[in-house]
């Protein structure tokens, strides 16, 4: 999936917190996250520094975009933990600092569960592995 198909799955599934996301879908949309979050500051110092009254629309804009992504964002990650089979709900893991950062980031670069799972099917269409007779359930 690419940047700009990932973007669109995400928006368009807005506050969709079932289900399970690719890891390309959930990592291209955090760049495009991260451009937003970095490049809108340092787009309105560039436009605010040649403006004499020292103020830019851009701010506000900055902030109204944030507040709109806020959701998009738990969604995709929610997804996200949900394609490694952990629960949405280790979300809250992040109030921990460094370890808890550092733990959603490992669960996040994860190769989610081979096949169906128990928050839906596999987003790669791929078949279940078979560990032979050391399988689980």
């Amino acid at each position: 999936m690419g940047f700009g198909a990932s973007i669109k799955s995400v928006l368009s599934n807005y506050a969709t917190f079932s289900g399970r996301a690719r890891r390309s879908e959930f990592w291209w949309f955090t760049l495009f996250h991260l451009l937003i979050f970095i490049g809108m500051p340092v787009l309105n110092v560039a436009l605010t520094a040649s403006d004499s009254t020292g103020t830019s629309p851009l701010g506000v804009v900055h902030g109204l975009l944030e507040l709109a992504l806020i959701l998009p964002s738990l969604a995709v990650q929610v997804r996200r933990l949900h394609d490694a089979e952990f629960s949405g709900w280790w979300l809250l893991i992040a109030f921990i600092p460094f370890v808890g950062a550092l733990t959603l980031f490992v669960f996040s670069v994860m190769d989610g569960t081979h096949g169906p799972n128990k928050y839906g099917s596999d987003p790669k269409d791929r078949e279940p592995q078979n560990f032979g007779p050391l399988a689980y359930s």
